[in-house]
């Protein structure tokens, strides 16, 4: 018999030899109920209905989980790893038969991991799209420090644990073994920790932009650590010249990605028309180039997982590429085949290996629990300068210190290669499985952003603002046609030298094809989507040189965590009133044109949490613009209540100018004639004496009319009769209020946003031509 070829690079686990027995041809597709044998365990014979009953089989268990565990506080990874265990040798593993039939490791679990882990390197890739490039070189010194902390810290002090507890004849296996522990234990993986505030809702916080900014840091470090023990295991094991040819193919690699792939894919964006996606033949075209780097880091001694995310990280994030990539993969890997990747790496677990050998498991519990306190004192300390509070500082230190995906796919991936045990692989998922389910409840318990954030906050609202202090306004855009309503209205609220108009416009863009929240002053940086929008607001200010003061932002965060940047800059800026526009836009002829949930999404948020004052403005104009007008007339419709003051109190500003032409039309009831005042209709009489006696005070164009309102129909008649006689409209919101003028109105109500005024103006069946502005009191401090 001739010898077998010797091995070229031996394996990390030595020579081994394993009987596989297969079928030939496969057996993929059942006929089902027609098979001579309908018995189930014939038809799980077959790979595709044995794989489609296992996914569904843990697809059921996790979401059960998943519901069960969520009122506690538990995350959704978490959940999948408890279904896991379930699913594993710990709970229905013990069930006679039901291992062997479904997940028996020869015919059950090959398939199933192929299919997870063709998931995961999915989802690495679109980690990878996600992950801000530039954000790892605009970071700031603090996430500098944080994320090399983060990594080294765990690195040095396992390596003390290691050397400490090293004993004489260690073997080179369990040197391997401990070594990789240690290191992987000392990673902050961007994606964990992107998960985890995503999950929790706090990824656009001060305390969440800081751990992403130090998550890249620490990621991209600990990829080169990775590299560089991986290389000089190479240069021991192999030999140096394979060493350092393996490090100069991973150079050239990384240099084609950046400097060939990443140009081509801006070529594609550059030949994609402005506001119009991505053909789908490019789509395509991208996926394969990932798939190929895939294969291409497998063939040189390279996890296909590390082509996965490096050629992701090479695609510009963002859209229109990033975010339509995002779109089209991320629900279905995140809600399938992550669960399946996670679960099935779960199943692995043996508890009964982990007490078998008590050196092992000795070691592995204390260098985990140590790494874990170095880098959360390390993080505590680094960070505790910036933070708020202690419990700030703590929440911080727990998301840096948090375990997912990425530390189990790594041990997952050392474990089918022998480097580790089957005794350390159960003691360090235990691990993750703990560190999963705790800290989440932990963050959620010390860090409040919204109690935290209106603390020592005083509510600000256009009554109280004295006569001579400026005017602080946030006009947010969603879209350029928004800029020209916007102006209008500010044009008009009569800025002069003792009392400036100071506006801080801020466009808001949807976080799509990303994971980081972005943040742009536009003194100090410019986006290209935003520009358009500077300009006018620039023109604005140059029309009113000396009177108006505009600052331009950009916000790019999630649709529901919009509000968050809102009240944020109401609270760094002291906003004394923010502008909404509507989320309905109208056409020439008066149909609606478009309508964008995201917009409601958000003045709902805004109306129920800014500590402001909110107006909404429904745009139903039929001309470009009214600035250039002689002379603009306002009809201002006063119910009463602490809403309308305000909106009056904006009213009246407006008629300071000499265009400007304002109409009060106070609706009342028979019924009131006669009644006792109350608190509420004091401040009423008062904030109306102005427009009552014109003649007495300094405001001038300004009328006042009384209208007798007794139901809801007849009021929703005087509306519709009075609406086109002006430009725009001014209500009170005063949402939730029962007035006798109105009754009825809110039974039909269709925008509770905009009260029960504001809804009749917003209906398909009302033609007008006059903008409504609807304007709300700042809320109570307690509902924050």
């Amino acid at each position: 018999m001739a010898e077998a070829p010797p091995q070229l690079h031996p394996l990390p686990h030595g020579i081994e030899t394993a009987e596989v027995c297969i079928t030939l041809p496969p057996m993929v597709n059942s006929a089902g109920i027609w098979e001579k044998s309908t018995s189930p365990s014939e038809i799980l014979t077959y790979s595709l209905p044995l794989l489609e009953i296992q996914m569904l089989l843990i697809f059921s268990v996790t979401h059960l989980v998943y519901a069960i565990l969520k009122p506690l506080g538990v995350t959704f990874f978490a959940s999948q790893m408890f279904a896991g265990m379930i699913l594993g040798p710990a709970i229905l593993g013990k069930v006679e038969g039901f291992h062997e039939t479904l997940f028996a490791q020869e015919s059950g679990m090959r398939i199933v991991d192929t299919v997870a882990m063709f998931g995961f390197a999915v989802f690495l890739f679109l980690m990878g799209v996600k992950m801000d490039l530039k954000m790892a070189f605009r970071t700031t010194r603090r996430a500098i420090v944080i994320g090399f902390l983060s990594l080294s810290s765990p690195f040095v002090v396992g390596l003390i644990v290691y050397v400490a507890y090293k004993l004489p004849n260690e073997s080179s296996h369990v040197t391997t073994e401990r070594l990789m522990g240690i290191t992987v234990e000392s990673f902050t993986p961007f994606a964990v920790v992107a998960c985890l505030l995503g999950e929790l809702k706090i990824v656009n916080s001060e305390l969440g932009r800081l751990a992403l900014s130090s998550a890249a840091i620490s990621d991209l470090s600990g990829l080169v650590l990775v590299h560089c023990i991986n290389y000089s295991k190479f240069w021991t094991t192999v030999s140096p010249s394979f060493a350092v040819w393996q490090a100069v193919i991973m150079v050239l690699f990384v240099l084609v990605l950046f400097f060939v792939f990443r140009p081509l894919m801006f070529w594609i964006i550059k030949r994609t028309p402005k506001g119009r996606p991505i053909k789908e033949a490019h789509l395509v075209f991208v996926m394969l180039l990932a798939l190929l780097s895939c294969m291409f880091t497998h063939w040189h001694a390279q996890t296909p997982l590390l082509g996965a995310f490096l050629f992701g990280f090479a695609v510009p994030d963002g859209p229109p590429l990033g975010s339509a990539l995002v779109d089209m993969f991320e629900c279905f890997i995140n809600g399938v085949f992550l669960a399946v990747y996670v679960t099935t790496s779960t199943m692995r677990v043996k508890p009964n290996t982990v007490l078998a050998d008590p050196s092992t498991l000795k070691f592995s519990v204390i260098y985990s629990v140590l790494a874990f306190l170095a880098k959360f004192i390390s993080c505590s300390i680094a960070s505790f300068w910036g933070m708020k509070s202690w419990r700030d500082t703590l929440a911080f230190a727990l998301i840096m210190s948090s375990k997912g995906v990425v530390e189990l796919s790594y041990f997952s991936t050392f474990r089918d290669i022998k480097i580790l045990s089957e005794a350390t692989f159960s003691t360090l998922t235990l691990g993750v499985l703990v560190n999963a389910t705790i800290i989440p409840i932990l963050v959620k318990y010390l860090y409040d952003p919204v109690s935290g954030k209106y603390a020592g906050h005083q509510n600000r609202s256009l009554m109280h603002l004295k006569p001579d202090s400026e005017l602080r306004i946030l006009a947010c855009i969603h879209t350029h046609e928004h800029v020209p309503a916007l102006i209008d209205v500010l044009d008009i609220t009569c800025p002069t030298k003792e009392s400036p108009n100071v506006v801080h416009a801020l466009h808001l863009i949807e976080l799509a094809g990303r994971d980081s929240p972005v943040f742009i002053a536009h003194h100090e940086n410019r986006a290209a989507d935003s520009f358009e929008n500077i300009v006018a607001f620039n023109h604005y200010e140059q029309n009113n040189q000396g009177l108006v003061t505009v600052n331009a932002f950009t916000a790019i965060s999630p649709p529901k965590l919009m509000h968050e940047d809102i009240c944020n800059m109401v609270l760094n800026k002291q906003i004394s009133f923010i502008l909404l526009p509507f989320h309905k836009k109208w056409s020439i002829d008066g149909s609606i044109e478009a309508e964008n949930t995201v917009i409601r999404n958000l003045n709902c948020n805004i109306l129920d949490r800014a500590p402001c004052s909110i107006g909404i403005l429904v745009d139903r104009r039929r001309e470009p613009s009214l600035r250039r007008s002689s002379s603009y007339s306002i009809g201002m419709l006063f119910l009463g209540g602490k809403d309308d003051r305000e909106a009056l109190t904006l009213a009246k500003r407006m008629a300071r100018d000499p265009r400007v032409k304002l109409t009060v039309i106070h609706f009342i009831a028979d019924e009131e004639c006669g009644n006792v005042m109350d608190w509420d209709m004091m401040l009423d009489a008062e904030t109306l004496k102005d427009a009552k006696y014109n003649g007495v005070s300094n405001v001038c164009n300004i009328m006042y009319k009384e209208v007798v309102s007794n139901n809801g129909p007849q009021a929703a008649k005087i509306v519709k009769s009075i609406a086109d006689d002006y430009d725009l409209i001014i209500v009170g919101r005063h949402n939730g209020e029962d007035w006798v003028q109105t009754t009825g109105l809110s039974e039909w109500s269709e925008f509770p946003e905009l009260g029960v005024i504001g809804d009749l103006f917003a209906s398909p069946d009302f033609e007008s031509r006059a903008s409504l502005l609807v304007v709300q009191h700042f809320v109570d401090v307690d509902r924050h």
